[in-house]
């Protein structure tokens, strides 16, 4: 590959307005590690990938996230923890795609700052 060429997703930026809030949701609600906070930001790691909570500075950029799909191995068991930890849940987890053996599940979730992102897990059958 060449230097120039994208290699990896290296950060994802999620817009909030209530810093602690966030804070306390994606690592007591979630189950997330933090990294470290500075200056009004939180950085949270995800299996390598860093998420970067942030009062954005300008409107242009205090529009919504992006869906971030969190992989997880057993997803309805992670639907009801979730759910005993009083996650709004758009829709129970079901079955998005099937690829041969291999089946797609998903579950659309809502954040403290209603951000939509979701759990998801793959599975052979």
């Amino acid at each position: 590959m060449g230097k120039n060429q994208i290699q990896q997703v290296g950060q994802i930026a999620i817009p909030v307005k209530n810093l602690d809030q966030a804070v306390n949701f994606y690592k007591e609600t979630l189950g997330l590690p933090l990294l470290f906070t500075s200056n009004g930001l939180a950085f949270f790691d995800c299996n390598g990938i860093r998420l970067l909570l942030s009062v954005p500075e300008t409107e242009e950029f205090a529009r919504s996230s992006s869906v971030i799909y969190f992989q997880v191995e057993n997803i309805k068991e992670a639907y009801e923890d979730l759910r005993n930890k009083e996650v709004s849940f758009i829709d129970e987890p079901h079955l998005i795609a099937k690829m041969g053996q291999i089946e797609t599940w998903m579950a659309f979730f809502k954040d403290c700052e209603d951000n939509t992102h979701a759990l998801m897990s793959e599975f052979e059958v």
